[in-house]
């Protein structure tokens, strides 16, 4: 599994959705995820939402993702 890969599921299960995903082991990965879908959510309500975009890869192939999930306001971005 690689990052990019990540990236694409995200952005595609969340429209509108932009992540920067690292990881060097292909296991291990953390995730930057920016969203207008999270504004009012809690963050285990965010958290659900992104591994809902990537279903049974999660405890599968990727084996751990630690996640920071922001509104664009909160991450700072303007025209987001």
């Amino acid at each position: 599994m690689t990052p990019d890969t990540i990236r694409q599921l995200i952005e595609q299960g969340l429209p509108g959705a932009r992540a920067h995903v690292q990881g060097d082991d292909g296991v291990h990965f953390e995730a930057l995820v920016v969203c207008d879908a999270f504004q009012g959510k809690l963050p285990l309500a965010r958290h659900r939402m992104v591994y809902a975009t990537l279903g049974d890869l999660m405890g599968g192939a990727i084996h751990a993702l630690a996640l920071k999930t922001v509104t664009p306001a909160e991450a700072g971005v303007a025209d987001a």
